[in-house]
Formats: structure tokens, sequence, C-alpha cells
């Protein structure tokens, strides 16, 4: 079941024409709200969005969200128009999730990390070695009925999620150090996302968990104030980490997906085939986004490798054997979780 029928049934009998104030395209320069002036086209007014992300335009998430751009306007033939705002212009993520649920900004592509602090649904994308393989977790990704329902399940709280992106896996890269176990983690500060999950892994891993927004990782690992970060491989490249981190561990503790928000002030407000529009393109630049991942992972391993990056494959088992107190500690949390845990591992192949 693909994210395209994500929110079919919440679709059915929302046609209301009216457009948001919120909805208005920016000037890119994220700080005043403006609408445009609507014009009739078929049977609902048109309707132009704002989308922010905290990713440099040369990363691949901003090539697909692009791609969104230019499928919404062609599958809507025009009535919907997205405008995409890279680089935090709008605010880091924790900001502009803030917005989108109070319908000042209609759409946002964040990490699920992020989303832990406003549902706690959500922390099980943050579980280490929840997903056991890229396979597994894309496998879950497109057709868990449990992650179809931590998408809507926001919907009171001012937004609901339409879609997902791959952003690979996550693992551990430092200064200079190769980290092989737990141990070679003690006493390490490793960034990490604004997610109380992400910090309890940290900690279960043998580092010292240090929160920090992601535009902060670059001067924080320059200037010694943490001694490395966890993310994929692009992160060396697109913000130029690898001129400050040399050493890359596969530890592959997480697979965390980027996710679609809209607000639901700015989704109720399309009509029916505005929405499908949004959802078609959506799931297809999803789709495709795989493949402009995989290409850019390679390429990101060839630039930091140029750059002196070294990248280290280990036995991850020391790893996974600290991670795994916290699925249990996960699971007797709630029967919600447990049965989200119990759906992502029934994927398995």
């Amino acid at each position: 079941m693909k994210m395209n029928k994500l929110l079919s049934i919440a679709a059915t009998g929302i046609l209301s024409l009216s457009l948001l104030a919120g909805c208005g395209a920016g000037n890119g320069g994220g700080g005043n709200q403006e609408s445009s002036s609507p014009e009739e086209t078929g049977n609902a007014e048109a309707v132009s969005l704002r989308l922010a992300h905290n990713q440099p335009e040369t990363h691949p998430i901003h090539t697909s969200l692009m791609e969104l751009l230019n499928l919404t306007d062609e599958n809507s033939e025009g009535n919907v128009k997205i405008e995409v705002f890279p680089n935090g212009q709008l605010g880091q993520e924790r900001d502009v999730i803030e917005l989108v649920k109070s319908g000042t900004l209609p759409m946002a592509k964040v990490s699920a990390s992020a989303l832990e602090a406003f549902d706690s649904n959500y922390a099980i994308f943050s579980l280490p070695f929840v997903f056991q393989s890229k396979e597994h977790y894309h496998e879950v990704m497109d057709n868990s009925e449990a992650v179809q329902e931590i998408f809507e399940g926001t919907r009171d709280q001012g937004f609901v999620a339409i879609g997902w992106y791959d952003a690979g896996q996550r693992s551990i890269y430092t200064a200079d150090q190769k980290v092989e176990s737990p141990a070679d983690m003690n006493g390490l500060k490793i960034r990490v996302q604004e997610s109380p999950t992400s910090i309890s892994m940290i900690k279960a891993m043998g580092g010292s968990p240090t929160p920090m927004s992601y535009g902060e990782v670059y001067t924080s690992l320059q200037q010694g104030v943490i001694d490395g970060a966890e993310n994929n491989e692009t992160a060396l490249v697109s913000s130029k980490h690898g001129e400050v981190a040399k050493a890359y561990t596969y530890t592959e503790h997480q697979y965390v997906p980027d996710v679609l928000i809209v607000s639901t002030k700015t989704w109720d407000s399309l009509s029916e085939e505005q929405q499908q529009a949004i959802l078609d393109a959506a799931n297809t630049s999803s789709e495709s986004h795989k493949d402009v991942w995989n290409q850019a992972i390679e390429e990101s391993i060839t630039a930091s490798e140029e750059m002196g990056v070294t990248f280290y494959t280990i036995d991850k088992q020391a790893f996974i054997d600290a991670a795994a107190p916290l699925h249990e500690e996960f699971k007797a949390e709630n029967e919600t979780n447990g049965k989200y845990f119990d759906d992502f591992q029934s994927h398995l192949k």
C-alpha cells in the first residue's frame, strides 16, 4: 500500500474552497506572510503553498522536493503551486513544525526524529536497530499500516504527514577516531537530533549525547564543542562536515525517514482533487528519491574520501546488544508501542 493512499479516507468529503492566508507563498526571505490572489480554476481556487526544509540546495532531498513541486503543478494543471524554501530560511526543524501546527506555514520536510517532541508515536523511527536493513526499512515505510496510523494520528495537533523520503542510514563520525564498540564511545560528545530516543540511544551506545540543531554541527565540530555526530554520508559533503570530521564508522544504528508534513488547516482547505494531486506527487517523488539517494551516497563517499575521510566497516553486534534494552523499554511503555514495534518486525523478509 503506497503513501498516495495515506490520507484518502481523510480527503473524502473535504471540499472547502476558501484559501487560508497561511497558504500564501512567501518571497523567499521567510519573514512575512503573503497570500496570492486566488483565481478560479475548475471547481477550486488556485493555491500557492510554501514548503520549508533545512538542507542546502545541493542536497538530494532538495532535488526530490523540486520534483514534488513540478509534479504537483502538472497533476493539478497549475491549480496547486508549491514554493520550496531550503537551507533553514524559515527556521530550523522545531521552528517550522510549530509554524505548520499553527497553520502559519503550509508544508515542511522534517526528520521523523524532530517530530517525536510533538507526538510520542514518532519515537519508533528513532529506535536504534528497529530496521535491520535498507530493504526492511523501505518495506515498512511503503506498506506498514502502523506508519499510516502514525502519519494521520497528529491531525488534531494541527498537522498530518502525507509522505516520506529516504534519508539513509545514520552512523557515527568523529574528528579522527574509529569507534568499534561502546567502549570506544566512552567520553565522546556526540551531536544528536533533539529526540529523547536518540539521546537514550547514544547513552546506551557508550557516548555522551549532545542535542543541537543541524545548522550548529559544523562549527561545533570545528571548535571541539562536540567530538562527533551521527548522520548519513551526504552530511560530510553537502554540509561540509568532512572538512572537520575524518573518521566515519558504519554503526548503521538508525534509518530515520524524512517526513513531509502539511498543516491540517491548509490540508482541509483544499479540494479532493488538489489533495490527490499533492499525494500522487509525493508518492512519485518518494519512489524516485530512492534512486536519487543511492546516487548521492556513492558521490558523497567518493567526494568525502577526496577530503581525507576514512570509512570503517565494523562488526555492529556490540552496538546492537547495547541498544537491545531500549527495544524492551519501548514496548513495555504502552500497548501502542508494542503494536507498532511488532508491525514493523512483521515486514522482515
